[in-house]
């Protein structure tokens, strides 16, 4: 199957405009002050169609849908992008609309830890590579994250398995990825700018090999990741669930590891002020770890990649 990764027109055009819509109406001090979903913010982008890209009337798919998430990924934007584009392609058409409308938050999780269940009006529980509804009887505990987001400690009943879970968290792990290697994008360009302002002994700090090859390192590091998250949505798009299913795990483990370290080289290259809440970076960085950790995660991932990797090693003599 030969691939063409490249964005067509008409995708390039909605990143373009997400990445317009996050510079005039959400800059980094929006970011750094919001404890949650910023809802004038969440309304807007559901008025310019994002969330609603995957629904089956409308004329999108996952490769619009990721051209929609590499933008708002750089911005670090907040709020449940992946798991409400997974939901609007899953959920039927009353939830559809009202997710896709902005009208609703979901949040896709597992007992006791609940991204987002404190604004969330739909829940749905991802257990074993399937996807079920989730009620509560009694209102989520608020709890305060690294990210800023406000997840929800409680336990869930269990309700009805959806049609398409599969094909939907291969959907959710590509957008995740996604997310995830342009929000590490975004922490090496800044660092990379920083590197070469910040100058020690008569020189910027880039023209050091211990700045630059580790930024270089997390830079193919996170174009491979985004280059998986754009594969896994060609096969997905094409119909090819099984060959989907594989490269949207490899993508969302991809990613993971390597924003992950892209957050640990650029805290070193910036030094102390990389890690102050004020400081130019610390509200991306935190961001990713949040994302990196959101359920199923990246071991479950792992797992698809390589059936071994869930068996214990053997014991040697």
């Amino acid at each position: 199957m030969s691939l063409d990764l490249a964005f067509d027109d008409g995708q390039q055009a909605i990143a373009d405009a997400v990445a317009h819509f996050c510079a005039e109406r959400f800059d980094d001090d929006a970011v750094k002050a919001s404890t949650g979903t910023l809802p004038d913010a969440w309304s807007e982008l559901a008025a310019l169609g994002v969330l609603g890209v995957l629904a089956e009337d409308a004329e999108g798919g996952v490769l619009e849908a990721v051209a929609a998430v590499e933008s708002l990924g750089r911005a670090a934007f907040p709020g449940p992008v992946a798991a409400t584009l997974m939901a609007v392609r899953m959920l039927p058409e009353p939830e559809r609309v009202r997710l896709a409308d902005g009208a609703a938050l979901v949040s896709l999780g597992a007992s006791p830890h609940w991204p987002w269940a404190p604004e969330a009006q739909l829940f749905l529980e991802v257990a074993d590579e399937q996807v079920f509804r989730a009620h509560f009887p009694e209102t989520p505990e608020r709890v305060e994250t690294l990210g800023g987001e406000p997840w929800g400690r409680g336990v869930a009943e269990r309700g009805e398995l959806l049609s398409g879970s599969r094909a939907g968290l291969a959907i959710y792990r590509t957008l995740l990825a996604a997310q995830l290697a342009a929000m590490g994008t975004r922490l090496v360009s800044d660092a990379a700018r920083h590197a070469a302002d910040r100058r020690q002994f008569g020189r910027p700090i880039g023209d050091f090999q211990a700045v630059a090859h580790p930024l270089a390192d997390a830079s193919m590091r996170l174009d491979a990741a985004a280059t998986l998250a754009r594969a896994a949505a060609c096969h997905l798009e094409a119909g090819a669930q099984e060959s989907g299913v594989g490269f949207a795990a490899a993508a969302h483990v991809s990613a993971c590891a390597a924003a992950l370290e892209a957050a640990y080289v650029c805290h070193q290259v910036f030094g102390a002020v990389g890690i102050t809440l004020e400081g130019p970076v610390f509200h991306v960085s935190r961001r990713i770890r949040q994302l990196a950790s959101l359920p199923p995660g990246p071991d479950a991932s792992r797992v698809l990649v390589d059936p071994c990797a869930s068996r214990p090693p053997e014991a040697t003599a």
